[in-house]
């Protein structure tokens, strides 16, 4: 299969969502990444894997391209500089997302001299699979269009023409002059009210100014504020937040790391969770709050890694038909409901020590509390795939995170009858990683049986598995340094004798990790400097994916890595108070 619109350098994308789902524009204008209704459901823009289904909106002629997100939103601005003009098109899903109906915003402007733009509409559901059953204009100007289950309908292009690549339209601006498009799309027969350009325009500017807040305490505002709405944009109504926008996306080419990552990671939301709170903000908390605890009472102990938004059971892995991404294959589910993680425990517990701290639990959350103190008593001495999701052995990152939960909901809450109970199954936890998994020269090593370090295990330092001075806790933070940092970026783990760069890009989140670690120990110059490098490996839009790659700089890997962004944002705040 081929497709018209070839994909760029990851690099070059900006991400438009709200809430519900998400899409990816590329320097020439091309939507060609949307699924709908939801993050998880079927593509019917899928371009961007090699599947059929875009929504374009180019300039005629040459042009170089440029954007910018508008400050504190997902509103992206297109800018195209052509030989005769200069011309704009602000892009947005409306927000906050409707679950069950997509509102596409796009407005053209000719800011300098006439514009000339072609805009395709050619939608194909099932990602890419799914036929454009049905084309209709009505007398009003509308299309209404039908791809396998959807159903779309597109206002501002009366005078599109169909054809072999579903609609087309030239579209020739006078300088100073506007043009409006809206599309929408659901599954279901969609409501008779349209949406009115400008009253959504206005409607979605109010809901980001209230949704991201200042920051004016963070060493980064403004990018601490993108991070915030990225955050914002990949959190559903419901509260679930989903790892990544996209699937699939390769993290080294041809080497089959290649995953579906549009699903919530109790790790990740819990992450989010906490640099919301360490930045101030009870929104983002309690949504992670309350998506994780109802996790932990619908499946206590048998707690997944992973879950749809919906709170259901992420869908088996399978292999699509289509090229894939260039450098890797394209596969939607993921296997991580198979899988065991304890730090999930942990990483659940040290949410909800950090909402305690702001006055947010309630008797239903400290139940979910209970849940996960008991199923860190009860499965503690199994095997658990762990943090990077690898084989299932006694990983020590697992294990000392737990620590660092059951210690801080003891700390959040030392009159409440669950402290006296932490606080003793965390000495337990740590009397045996410190039997079994320290190295001779002093530094936690990744499993009794694996004595190197890993970046993990600098996490439950910074989260108060041990005290900042513990020797253990500055040993492993030298070790990192010393195994694994190459010019102010961190790498997981040595994956065997190749140089690391050739095993994989340098891990951002451990990256962000790191300044805190060092911002622990009081070297505010070294904390800045790793703040700083890894602030700085993002994409023109400003996006994070989960790797660098410092020989090549470019992003790998799913897009945008929420985590990554909710380490940008709590160590903005961290080193700004």
């Amino acid at each position: 299969m081929t497709t018209l619109h070839p994909p760029h350098a990851l690099h070059d994308y900006a991400l438009l969502a709200d809430g519900e789902r998400g899409a990816l524009i590329g320097p020439d204008g091309v939507i060609g990444w949307l699924c709908a209704p939801a993050w998880h459901d079927d593509a019917v823009c899928a371009a961007l894997v090699g599947g059929r289904g875009a929504y374009a909106i180019t300039p005629r002629g040459r042009y170089v391209f440029g954007g910018y997100y508008e400050d504190g939103t997902l509103i992206w601005r297109s800018r195209w500089v052509t030989d005769r003009a200069i011309v704009e098109c602000r892009e947005a899903l409306g927000f906050p997302g409707d679950p069950d109906r997509l509102v596409l915003l796009r407005q053209l402007r000719a800011v300098d001299g006439p514009a000339r733009l072609t805009v395709l509409l050619d939608p194909h559901g099932d990602y890419g699979a799914a036929e454009l059953d049905s084309v209709r204009r009505g007398d009003d100007g509308l299309w209404e269009l039908r791809t396998g289950r959807h159903r779309l309908r597109w206002q501002g292009a009366p005078e599109a023409v169909p054809g072999e690549h579903g609609l087309t339209l030239d579209i020739d601006l006078r300088p100073g002059e506007r043009h409006d498009l809206v599309l929408e799309c659901a599954t279901s027969p969609l409501p008779a009210d349209l949406r009115e350009p400008r009253r959504t325009w206005a409607a979605t500017e109010a809901a980001w100014r209230e949704a991201v807040p200042a920051l004016d305490g963070t060493v980064a505002p403004r990018d601490a504020r993108r991070a915030y709405a990225v955050l914002r944009g990949l959190t559903t109504r419901g509260g679930g937040m989903v790892a990544a926008a996209t699937t699939s996306l390769p993290e080294r080419a041809e080497e089959g790391r290649n995953y579906d990552y549009r699903y919530v990671w109790i790790r990740d939301q819990s992450y989010a969770g906490q640099a919301a709170a360490a930045a101030g903000d009870h929104v983002l908390l309690d949504s992670a709050v309350d998506f994780v605890t109802a996790r932990l009472h619908a499946d206590g102990p048998r707690l997944v890694p992973a879950y749809t938004v919906h709170g259901d059971p992420v869908p088996a892995q399978r292999d699509l038909d289509l090229p894939g991404y260039p450098g890797g294959f394209d596969r939607v589910g993921n296997q991580v409901g198979d899988q065991f993680q304890l730090d999930c425990f942990g990483e659940a517990l040290l949410l909800l020590a950090a909402a305690e701290r702001h006055g947010r639990l309630d008797e239903g959350h400290w139940k979910a509390a209970e849940t996960a103190v008991r199923a860190v008593a009860d499965r503690w001495r199994q095997p658990d795939a762990g943090i990077w999701e690898l084989d299932d052995r006694h990983w020590t990152h697992s294990r000392l995170i737990c620590v660092a939960g059951l210690r801080a909901v003891a700390g959040a809450a030392p009159r409440h009858p669950l402290a006296e109970t932490c606080t003793t199954l965390a000495d337990t936890l740590l009397d045996a990683a410190e039997r079994t998994c320290r190295h001779p020269d002093g530094h936690w090593q990744r499993t009794p049986d694996d004595p190197a370090v890993d970046a993990a295990l600098l996490l439950p330092g910074v989260r108060g598995a041990l005290p900042a001075a513990d020797p253990r806790t500055r040993a492993t933070l030298a070790a990192c340094r010393r195994d694994l940092a190459e010019d102010h970026f961190l790498y997981r783990f040595r994956h065997d004798d190749r140089p690391l760069e050739e095993a994989e890009g340098a891990f951002l989140l451990c990256g962000f990790v790191m300044a805190l670690a060092e911002h622990q120990q009081g070297r505010s110059v070294d904390a800045y400097r790793w703040f700083e490098r890894n602030r700085g490996a993002c994409g023109a839009s400003g996006l994070y994916a989960e790797e660098f790659d410092i020989a090549q700089r470019r992003l790998r890997g799913n897009l945008p890595q929420a985590f990554v962004h909710a380490l940008l944002l709590e160590a903005a705040a961290r080193l700004g108070e």
